[in-house]
Formats: structure tokens, sequence, C-alpha cells
């Protein structure tokens, strides 16, 4: 298939981008590198009568690091954060860079974006994964001015998040990771959607920040596990952790035995990578 008309702008600054989705209000999208909105309008998942590219736009391509934060903007590749020195080098964000592997091929990487794959909220998507799992700041910017939302609660489920009609993500902040930290993800193939992933963060030495685990795969967003968290607190065996997970499986009423095995067998393999390190 094809997809249907639509009328095409593209945005020189922010704030025209700002004007035009206000604007064009419900009827308008906004386009970076296209690689999750292209293929759902050649499917007429997604039908947008006006597309706002924003990848002209300076400024929102910067990787920064600021007093062990780091800030990521939203016109940033993800092949671009894979190679960069300042999150390889960085100890806390290191997992950033490394987890970016398993986003799609190099192509795909070369063209899509931080920002896009964020906004578009793919329960699949490592990005939203990483945002709930780092603790990250989505930074969006709309008619009444910029402000940050916490990951946890700017997803709230498969392509929905807490973005206004007429906002636009402009970066992400990324907190340094404490502890130890690992990330497994499984699909059929190399560069396919991922059926169940798992980040994994570790208690800080002297357990000063406790452990986080987050996964996509049990919930259409990704899901924190309380009761692995604190298995892992303790010090958890396998057994002990997988017992754990089960348990949050069924708060969040994961039935299928299938899907049920494969996000336990994430996180014992990304606390695996974890405790390596």
């Amino acid at each position: 298939m094809k997809p249907a008309p639509v009328n095409y702008h593209r945005a020189a600054s922010v704030g025209d981008a700002l004007a035009l989705l206000s604007e064009f209000g419900e009827e308008s999208k906004v386009i970076a590198g296209g690689q999750s909105l292209v293929p759902m309008m050649s499917f007429r998942l997604a039908r947008p009568e006006h597309l706002v590219d924003i990848t002209r736009v300076p400024g929102l391509d910067a990787i920064e690091l600021v007093d062990d934060e780091l800030a990521i903007g939203a016109l940033t590749t993800h092949q671009a954060v894979l190679e960069s020195p300042i999150v390889r080098g960085s100890r806390g964000h290191r997992m950033v860079a490394t987890t970016m592997r398993h986003v799609g091929h190099l192509p795909i990487r070369t063209r899509g974006t931080v920002g896009g794959s964020i906004a578009h909220a793919d329960g699949s998507a490592e990005w939203p994964l990483l945002c709930v799992l780092l603790g990250a700041r989505i930074v969006a910017e709309g008619s009444t001015g910029e402000r940050e939302i916490a990951a946890e609660e700017f997803f709230f489920g498969l392509y929905t998040t807490a973005l206004e009609m007429d906002e636009i993500v402009t970066r992400v902040v990324l907190p340094a990771a404490e502890g130890a930290t690992g990330f497994a993800e499984y699909g059929l193939r190399h560069g396919d959607f991922a059926l169940a992933a798992a980040g994994v963060v570790l208690p800080s030495p002297g357990g000063a920040a406790g452990s986080r685990v987050v996964v996509s795969g049990a919930a259409p967003a990704p899901s924190r596990l309380p009761r692995a968290e604190s298995a892992l607190d303790d010090e958890a065996d396998e057994a002990a952790l997988r017992t754990a997970v089960g348990a949050d499986l069924d708060d969040l009423e994961v039935d299928d035995d299938y899907q049920r095995g494969l996000v336990t067998g994430m996180v014992t393999d990304a606390v695996e990578e974890a405790r390596k390190r």
C-alpha cells in the first residue's frame, strides 16, 4: 500500500513547527527520521493530513553531559548515540550506547531519531524502556512554553503519551545509573521488533540507591517490576528472582505462558549481564 495524500510542511525552527501544529491541530503529525511514522502511513494505520518536518530545525541534535546527566537532542540519531564518545565514555550512561545496537539495522539507526522513538511510544522500542529505567525527564516545548515530564508519567500505553497536540519533544535528560547495568532483548531475528526486553540497574555501592527493573512485552508501556527490584536488593539467587518476576507478571495480568517465559528470561539475562560488570 501507499500513504494517503498528505500536505508537507518543512519547519525552520521550533517556533515555526509549533505554529504549524497549532494551525492544523489533530490533523497534523511531526516527522523527523520517519522510521516509525512512514510505515504506519504506508499501511494507512496513520492518516495525517499534514506532516510537519523538523529535520532542518537547528540545535536539536546535540549530546551533552551536564552535572553527570546526559542530555540528548530529539533529532539525534540512534547511531550517533551509539558512536558518541560522550555517551560511551560516561560510566553511568554506557548502557545507553550499547543498547542502541539492538535498534533495528544500520539504515534505521542512521535515520531514526531519539525524539521520534520517544514520542511514537512503541511498546517494543528500546528508548521508552531506557527512559523509565534511568528515571529520564522528557523535555517538551509547546505553545505555553517548555516543560519536563518524568518518564514514568510520560508513557501511557501503546503509541500514547503525555504530549499535548501542540507539543514536540526537544530533548531527553537521563540521570546516570548509580549501580551496574544490564540489558537483554529477544526478537525472532536480529533487527526485528522485540517480543520482550528487560533493563536492570543493580543497587549502588553502599546501597544508596536501590535496584530498578523495567520490562517491555508485559504491558502496552514499559513496566517496572517492584517485587523483582526488592529481590535484587536482597541479593536473591536466580530461583528467587524468577519467583519475584512471576509475582510481578501476575500483578500485570500477563496470562500467556510463552510471554511470561520470555519476559522472565530477559530479566534473568539482564541481571546476569549486570552482575558480570
